[in-house]
């Protein structure tokens, strides 16, 4: 199969960075200089870049919540929302759109199921190459789909008239720097702020969540989310044996 044989991890590994900020937000940013421009692409610049914010808001916080206080879900293997997944939903269907001729009118829409098809092919990559779960990479998709959308329907899509160099140094962009950009340190940065706001010298991690806690006969859901802390709960060196002479148990020699 395509997702997990080994001969395609190169392709995913690189498609996977196309949900980078530091590669999106600069294209974005050359679209929105085109919006601006124009009377009629304010309304939708001002609706993307609120939406974009609000959903940037959204997914740092979870990935905060789980780095510094181990807040996840266990059940959907969830540590935090995807930012690659998110970012792409929510740029690439509107970032296609602004760089095609209003004209014929189907154009602006195919182009947006184009980029659609984009973000969800960045999503899959993020479970291929091990970075994201399934619960993780739909919810990020789901809402960078939705900060899109809004802006979408608020904002409206009216056909803005687009030099041809934009769109040609957008593919440009887009087609190089997956494989000549630096790593990105956006992980890194949300890892160091988990750390300084919740004051633990280690980050949780995705084995943290998965030593859940048993669930209790006749109280399903009991132990939902809840996450222990090994270096402070699991006791280290063998078990207690019982106390000397107790029920059930020999005395054995003085």
């Amino acid at each position: 199969m395509l997702l997990i044989d080994s001969d395609w991890l190169p392709f995913w590994r690189v498609l996977t960075r196309l949900g980078e900020a530091q590669i999106l937000l600069p294209a974005a940013a050359l679209s929105l200089l085109v919006l601006v421009r124009q009377r009629q692409g304010w309304p939708l610049a001002r609706w993307w870049v609120g939406m974009l914010a609000v959903a940037v808001c959204m997914t740092t916080v979870s990935k905060l919540a789980f780095i510094g206080w181990g807040i996840g879900w266990p059940a959907l293997d969830f540590t935090g929302i995807s930012g690659h997944a998110m970012f792409a939903a929510a740029v690439y269907p509107l970032l296609f759109a602004t760089l095609v001729p209003a004209r014929p009118p189907a154009w602006p829409w195919l182009a947006m199921a184009a980029g659609a098809t984009l973000a969800l092919l960045v999503g899959i990559s993020r479970v291929t190459v091990h970075a994201h779960s399934w619960s993780e990479v739909v919810a990020g998709l789901m809402l960078g789909g939705l900060a899109g959308a809004v802006a979408l329907v608020r904002g409206r899509l009216l056909g803005c008239r687009t030099s041809l160099w934009v769109p040609l140094a957008t593919a440009a962009w887009l087609a190089t720097m997956p494989l000549h950009a630096p790593a990105s340190q956006s992980h890194a940065l949300v890892t160091r702020l988990a750390m300084t706001l919740s004051g633990r010298p280690k980050p949780y991690s995705r084995d943290d969540m998965r030593r859940t806690v048993p669930v209790v006969p006749g109280k399903p859901g009991a132990a939902h989310g809840a996450v222990i802390e090994s270096a402070r709960r699991q006791p280290e060196g063998p078990p207690a044996l019982p106390p000397h002479g107790a029920a059930g148990t020999s005395p054995g020699p003085a």
